[in-house]
Formats: C-alpha cells, structure tokens, sequence
C-alpha cells in the first residue's frame, strides 16, 4: 500500500510536501519496498528509531542511503562487525604529541541518519555504545557528554537467517526501537524491473548520489523535518484512542484478563510503557501521513505489527507450534475491541 498524502479534502502543508516528494525520489531507486518506506518515515518523523530485518539482496542498505539522499540530511554508516570497538561508533580522546593533549575524534555517530549495518555482528559491548545516543540524544566520550544532530535517527539492519558470527541484541536495546520492519522479497512484476532498472543498466561509480535530493541542503533538509514533526502536534489523539492503545498493550502483559487465555503458554512477556508511546506516536503519524488531524483505531492497527513484533517475547511451546509475533498481534487485534 502506497503512502497517502495530501487526501482528498485536506490541505498540502509543507511537511505534506516533503514527504511526498522523499517517497517519489526513493522509488526511482528502490523498487517496491513501499510498505518498508512508509514505515521509516513514520519513524524519522516522530523522532524514533528502526530495526530493519531482512534477507541478503533485499536493498535494505539502497533504501537506507536513498532515504538520507532524498532528505538531504548528513548520514553516516558503520559496518559491525566482531572486532568493533565502542570508540569506533561514538569516538575516542585522541593524543596529538605536537601539542602534548588529548583531542576529542568524533564517531561516525555524530549525524542524522545513522546506519548500523548488520547490528547484530558485534558483540554487546559495542551494540550497547548506541544506547545512550538512542535514548537521550547525546553520548559521553572520556566523561564529557556531547549532543547530537538534531534531528538524530538510527536505522539498524540484521540477517534474520544467518546466526554464526552473530550476538543476539540485549532486550534493553530492542525495547529502544520503535519498529521493527520486516523486508520480503519483491513480486515477479518488481523483480523484472528490478532487472531492467539494475542489470540492463550501465554500473553507477561508487560515488554516485543515492536518491535525487528534495531539499537544498543538509541545514534545510532538517529544518524541514523539524517543521513536519512540529504539525503533528496538530493531529488530535482522542481519549477514547489513548483507551485503545493501553487496552493493547495490557493484554500483551496479562493476556487472561483480555480473554486471551491460550497467550498465556505462547507469552513470555509482552510491551512495556514505550510500546503504549511509540504506538500512540506512530498512529499520529500514519493519520498524518493520510491528510488527517485526528487518529482512528486504523491507523493503531495499521502501526501494531511494527511496533509490537520485537516486543512480544515467544515461549519455546509457542515456537515449537509455528505461532510468531505476528501470529499473536493478528489475533490480539481481532481480539482486542475498537472504539
């Protein structure tokens, strides 16, 4: 389903704008992947962060960079690997023997967009040099505390197929994502394109632009950004919405007094209170990203599996059945009554 912006009786505001014009110069390089799209955008534009999951070849690491390329925003990449260093992602004093003193080098973390590449390649230590930066926007480097970027957004990958050489990611740090988008493989119709847009075409050079820029500048593009989450404060979540969201959230965590009483074997835990803000923040978005000023239970719905799947920690009994994250959200929003 592509992004709706602008819907018929509503007003284009400039947020409106950018991030139509962003979708239109990313598909000119990524095919399909729209769903995928649509999801980092609610993301960067409520200020969260993502955990992209998908097979090799996918584009994950083209969509990425085709993002940071249409919004014009600096963006950095850090490829983990196991032998990382924490000072490697957010940098590290530096002694400069003609001046006798130690400079501080700033890591690649110190940007917009950041891209942590195949996250789940370095062991924990490194991993966890990125909880700071997420959760509060700045990091301490040889004690003093230096802010970030602002608008500041990082979007992690892994290989959700390949487990040697891998560390699991600690559930502090999944808990710090809004989302977790999953990237399938395209239709037959996308993967011909993909063979006439790619194959038949003359190879890029390696510096190349990875999308058509829709702001002047890195400045601008995130002046821009800025503007487009400040109008979502206009989008009105109403009480009865706000119910919903908890109603959710609570029977992920005591599933019985739902009527979900088959959850409780397949359940080992459920959300915590950042499910209930970043599933209120991202139905803002998506009612935006519609044209609209006010939330309905939809668009709860339409954010839930991106932001309750790596939140939903399954049993040994639940995976012995077949029955994923997925699975579960399916029925609790079945389950679950709308307003």
């Amino acid at each position: 389903m592509s992004i709706s912006i602008g819907a018929a009786g509503s007003t284009e505001t400039a947020g409106h704008q950018l991030l139509r014009e962003v979708e239109e110069a990313v598909d000119r390089r990524v095919v399909g992947q729209k769903d995928t799209l649509k999801g980092l955008l609610i993301a960067f534009l409520t200020g969260g962060h993502v955990l992209l999951e998908g097979f090799p070849g996918v584009a994950k690491t083209l969509l990425v960079r085709s993002l940071a390329g249409a919004l014009h925003t600096s963006f950095g990449r850090i490829q983990f690997t196991p032998d990382l260093l924490p000072g490697d992602v957010v940098g590290a004093p530096v002694y400069h023997q003609a001046t006798g003193e130690f400079v501080v080098h700033k890591g690649p973390v110190f940007t917009n967009l950041l891209l942590a590449d195949e996250i789940n390649r370095a062991p924990p230590k490194v991993q966890s040099a990125l909880l700071e930066a997420m959760e509060e926007g700045n990091v301490t480097i040889d004690g003093t505390t230096y802010p970030l970027p602002h608008p500041f957004f990082v979007l992690a990958t892994q290989n959700p197929i390949e487990q040697h050489g891998t560390y699991m990611l600690a559930e502090a740090q999944i808990d710090r994502f809004m989302m977790k988008l999953q990237m399938g493989y395209p239709d037959r119709e996308q993967e011909r394109e993909i063979i006439e847009r790619i194959a038949l075409s003359p190879p890029e050079s390696p510096g190349a632009p990875a999308a058509d820029a829709v702001s002047d500048n890195g400045t601008r593009g995130a002046s821009q950004i800025l503007e487009a989450r400040a109008e979502l404060d206009g989008v009105n979540v109403d009480r009865k919405i706000q119910e919903y969201v908890v109603d959710l959230v609570f029977a992920t965590r005591y599933p019985a007094d739902a009527g979900l009483p088959d959850f409780v074997p397949l359940l080992e835990f459920g959300g915590s209170p950042r499910a209930s803000i970043f599933l209120t923040r991202a139905a803002r978005a998506h009612a935006y990203l519609a044209g609209r000023d006010f939330v309905l239970p939809d668009d709860v719905k339409g954010v839930a599996h991106p932001v309750f799947r790596h939140r939903l920690r399954t049993t040994y009994e639940a995976d012995a059945q077949g029955i994923d994250p997925d699975d579960l959200i399916d029925r609790l929003l079945a389950a679950v009554p709308a307003p």
